[in-house]
């Protein structure tokens, strides 16, 4: 664990993340003592990504802190402001765990640890993903971070979250994320059991707009679950974990991987397979976010198996003939049955629960 120390450092008030104005109840400057001088790193508690890069030079850079005057816009404007601060950085240099303070633990893993942290110079917030080479050694998993860091650091789009760098040293390896204050869209869903359809319909309707984007650029997510899904500063959805994603422009995979209740049928029939089994993902994404369980969940992994062979799926009373359409246009076994990601975002049950309000300011 990165050790506390007793002495607390002033922070200002208006340290900024990226774009976004840092005068809210997300932004840990306002917590006093919140961020630490880095101490060693000596957890050998393993985070959820996978592996050891050879690069020989980490020239990747974290974005400078805009100026007040730079955010009064918002939404997408803001995720565009953001992305324009990392690429237009001058100078790139290579990072050390030095360059960085270090706040509280964000979350634990399989291989290491994330860590909320600070840029010294910017004052850039970020959260650290500090990963353990033994570990990503050990399970033979080198090769799927190399592709993770490959693929997340070129994706640009608001509900993606950035990966803007990595560094490493002789133990670990670190990946510089986007901080996502709201956490894991899981835990929201655990407190509150199930989401009402139009959450739901608007959480879909941003994960769709992701995938779309991610299709376009032949890269398969293939692990889509809550888990993997963050919640931004002003609420936006953000998929993470790239550790699992893969780009296939001949669109063509065989291999298994992903988590047992979103495994799509041509997965566990090892047949060959393509971006669709990420609609197939959506499809019982959805479930579990109207129902608070995804629908082949069972006792075994055999019971699973079969019930999602067959397609074996039950709908709850309570779950509108809109949702039991949009689920069952994506849960086909035969993947050139399942609704595209187009036909997703135009699905009127999308629709109906996506379209804006007309604005009253605007009004006559």
């Amino acid at each position: 664990m990165i050790k506390k120390i007793e002495k607390k450092e002033n922070i200002s008030d208006n340290i900024q993340i990226g774009a976004v104005a840092s005068k809210t109840s997300h932004n840990p400057s306002q917590q006093p003592g919140l961020f630490k001088k880095p101490n060693p790193v000596k957890s050998t508690n393993p985070v959820n990504s996978r592996c050891v890069p050879q690069a020989k030079h980490t020239n990747q850079v974290v974005p400078k802190a805009k100026s007040t005057s730079d955010q009064t816009n918002s939404g997408n404007s803001q995720a565009s402001s953001e992305n324009n601060s990392a690429n237009t950085q001058a100078g790139k240099r290579k990072w050390h765990l030095d360059d960085f303070d270090i706040g509280k633990p964000l979350g634990k893993g399989k291989f290491g640890n994330v860590y909320l942290a600070r840029e010294k110079t910017s004052k850039f917030v970020v959260a650290l993903k500090v990963l353990f080479k033994s570990q990503l050694k050990t399970n033979g998993v080198e090769h799927q971070l190399r592709r993770e860091i490959e693929i997340q650091s070129h994706l640009r789009h608001p509900n993606i979250l950035r990966l803007y760098g990595y560094f490493y040293d002789d133990v670990r390896v670190y990946l510089v994320l986007e901080y996502a204050p709201g956490g894991e869209l899981y835990k929201v869903l655990q407190q509150c059991k199930r989401f009402d359809e139009k959450t739901a319909a608007q959480y879909l309707a941003k994960i769709g707009s992701a995938l779309k984007y991610c299709h376009s650029k032949k890269i398969i997510h293939r692990d889509i679950k809550p888990e993997n899904l963050l919640i931004g500063q002003n609420g936006e959805l953000k998929i993470a974990d790239f550790g699992w994603s893969v780009h296939a422009p001949s669109s063509r995979r065989t291999t298994l991987c992903g988590t047992l209740d979103y495994l799509a049928p041509e997965m566990i029939e090892n047949k060959m397979y393509d971006e669709k089994v990420d609609l197939w993902c959506l499809g019982i994404l959805c479930y579990e976010f109207l129902v608070g369980k995804p629908p082949f969940e069972a006792e075994n992994m055999q019971t699973t198996y079969s019930l999602i062979r067959c397609v074996a799926i039950r709908f709850p009373a309570f779950i509108s003939e809109g949702a039991q359409d949009f689920i069952s246009k994506l849960l086909k076994k035969e993947p050139s049955e399942r609704m595209s990601v187009d036909l997703v975002l135009k699905h009127p049950w999308i629709l109906e629960h996506t379209k804006e309000q007309p604005s009253t300011s605007n009004q006559k």
